[in-house]
C-alpha cells in the first residue's frame, strides 16, 4: 500500500494540474456514482489526509462536492495531456477528470466516493494526526500512542487512527533507524517523542523525491535499510536481516528487522 508521502505527492500533482480548471470530461466508473454529472464543475483543490485523497469540485449555483479516493494496494492517479494515450488498460479505470488541457485518470482505486461538501469531514474523521498535514499535532499523536501501551509498534504505528501516513515500508525503516524491534511494545520505547519526530522527518524527506530512499542513496537496491532485504546482510552490522509475517489471516504484513541492531522484545 502506498505510504503517506506517495499520496502527498499525488495530491500535489493533481492540485497543480486541475485546480482552477473546468471539467470537460468526468467519469466515476463505480456503480454508486456512475451517473454523476460533474461536467462543467470547477476543481477547487486536492489535498491528502494521511493516505486519503480529497478533491473539491463546485459548479455555479452553489453545488459543491468532494471526491474521496484511496489508492489501497494497487491504485494510482496518472496525468496525461488531453487526448493522450493512457498507459494502463481501460478496464482498470475508476475515475476520469478531464480539463481542456489535462486528463487525470485514476486506475484501480480502492475507494471512489462522491459526497456533498458538508459531509467531507466525516470521510477522514477517524484518522489520527497527519504526519504531513499542516495541522500536525505531536501531543495528540503521543496521547493516542500511549493510550494502549501494550500494543506492539507494528500494530500501533500502522493504525491510521493513531497517526496517519505510515505504511509497512516506513514502519520497518523507522524501527531500524531508532533501534526498536517491530514487536516491541509502545511502553518499552523510552523516548517516544523521538520516534514520532523521526517518522515525520522520514515522510517529509520522502515528499521531495519520486524515489523513496531512507538510506539517502536512491540507487536501485540501496534505498532501504531492512525493508524487503530479508536474507541479506544488515548494512550496519552484517547480520542477516529477518522477516516474519504477522497479523490476522488474510491481512498479514511482513515485518523486517536486524536481530543485532534491533534486539527482540
Amino acid at each position: 500500500m502506498p505510504e503517506g508521502d506517495t499520496v502527498w505527492r499525488t495530491a500535489r500533482a493533481l492540485h497543480r494540474a486541475l485546480t482552477g480548471h473546468v471539467l470537460v470530461r468526468a467519469e466515476l466508473r463505480v456503480p454508486q456514482h456512475a451517473t454523476a454529472d460533474l461536467v462543467g464543475a470547477t476543481v477547487t483543490g486536492t489535498h491528502a489526509r494521511g493516505k486519503h485523497l480529497v478533491t473539491r469540485l463546485e459548479r455555479p449555483g452553489a453545488e459543491q462536492w468532494t471526491l474521496h479516493t484511496h489508492l489501497k494496494m494497487e491504485g494510482s492517479w496518472h496525468l496525461y495531456p488531453t487526448g493522450g494515450r493512457w498507459r494502463r488498460p481501460d478496464h482498470q479505470v475508476r475515475a476520469v477528470l478531464g480539463t481542456a488541457d489535462t486528463t487525470a485518470v485514476g486506475f484501480s482505486l480502492g475507494v471512489v466516493e462522491l459526497v456533498p461538501r458538508s459531509a467531507e469531514a466525516d470521510l477522514v474523521a477517524h484518522l489520527g494526526p497527519d504526519l504531513l498535514g499542516p495541522d500536525w499535532d505531536e501531543d495528540e499523536a503521543l496521547r493516542r500512542l500511549r493510550a494502549e501501551p501494550a500494543r506492539t509498534l507494528a500494530d500501533a504505528l500502522l493504525d491510521q487512527r493513531v497517526l496517519a501516513g505510515i505504511g509497512n515500508m516506513y514502519l520497518a525503516e523507522l524501527c531500524f533507524v531508532t533501534g526498536h524491534h517491530p514487536e516491541a511494545t509502545v511502553a518499552s520505547v523510552a523516548d517516544l517523542p523521538r520516534l514520532v519526530r523521526t517518522a515525520r522527518r522520514m515522510l517529509a524527506l520522502g515528499t521531495r523525491h519520486a524515489v523513496q530512499a531512507t538510506t539517502g542513496d536512491q540507487r536501485p537496491g540501496q534505498q532501504t535499510w531492512v525493508y524487503r532485504r530479508d536474507g541479506e546482510p544488515c548494512r550496519r552490522c552484517g547480520t542477516t536481516v529477518q522477516v516474519a509475517m504477522r497479523g490476522p489471516l488474510g491481512r498479514e504484513r511482513a515485518s523486517y528487522w536486524c536481530p543485532r541492531c534491533q534486539p527482540g522484545p
